[in-house]
């Protein structure tokens, strides 16, 4: 990382509360983090501390009441939203603890549909999809519908299809809650992988404290602010 190189998403003094009923709750007060081209940042924080809201913030999913988002030093809180998403489309991949993948369709096809829907042409789509599939070690899966795979290679083709718009921005939300040890081994592993050949910034909200010890900074949420953790 160049000393000079802005950060590719930086989250400045961003506020964020909700009603319920007459009590309003504070969930993100001030909160501040910058992640720059090529880091992992690991987001550790107990349930229901604000580490969903923050991403979604992160990913222009949701407005802040406060603050500004900064993606690639652009502002955001003023745009369209005919611009934020064309910004989360090119710019911003997400991966869930759910994989949400199309049943429907196959494992390639799943990976192709964001990229035809930017525009590039079936074949296009196609070559890149099992490029992207086969590096994640999926190469004889290509065909394969969602039903006929494994919880591992489903979060691995979830990842494929995030990275498939080739963006400068990660956000994964538990990506390997929902597996077990091993598995979420091997799909950490295909993370990383794709986040260090990408150079892709990547924030990653995990309660695995072995797989955020790997990563490149830790941060947690308390009181409604980031913080970093040593």
């Amino acid at each position: 990382m160049a000393a000079t190189e802005s950060p590719v998403v930086f989250l400045h003094q961003i506020e964020r509360q909700y009603r319920q009923g007459d009590v309003t709750l504070d969930v993100l007060k001030g909160a501040e983090l910058a992640v720059w081209s090529g880091q992992m940042v690991a987001l550790i924080a107990p349930s229901g501390a604000g580490k969903s809201t923050l991403l979604h913030i992160a990913g222009l999913l949701e407005h802040q009441d406060a603050g500004e988002v900064y993606i690639d030093d652009v502002p955001t809180s003023n745009l369209s939203d005919t611009e934020r998403t064309r910004i989360r489309r090119n710019e911003i991949g997400f991966v869930y603890q759910a994989h949400h993948l199309l049943g429907e369709f196959t494992a390639v096809e799943n990976v192709m549909l964001p990229q035809m829907i930017r525009g590039l042409p079936k074949h296009e789509a196609q070559e890149r999809g099992a490029e992207l599939l086969s590096y994640l070690g999926l190469k004889d899966r290509l065909t394969h519908r969602p039903a006929e795979l494994s919880g591992g290679e489903q979060q691995r083709v979830a990842i494929a299809r995030a990275v498939a718009n080739a963006p400068r921005l990660l956000l994964a939300d538990e990506p390997t809650g929902n597996l077990d040890p091993k598995t979420s081994e091997h799909v950490f592993r295909a993370l990383t992988q794709l986040v260090r050949a990408s150079r892709l910034a990547a924030v990653i909200a995990t309660h695995n404290l072995d797989i955020a010890a790997r990563m490149d900074r830790r941060v947690t949420l308390k009181d409604g602010r980031i913080l970093e953790v040593e």
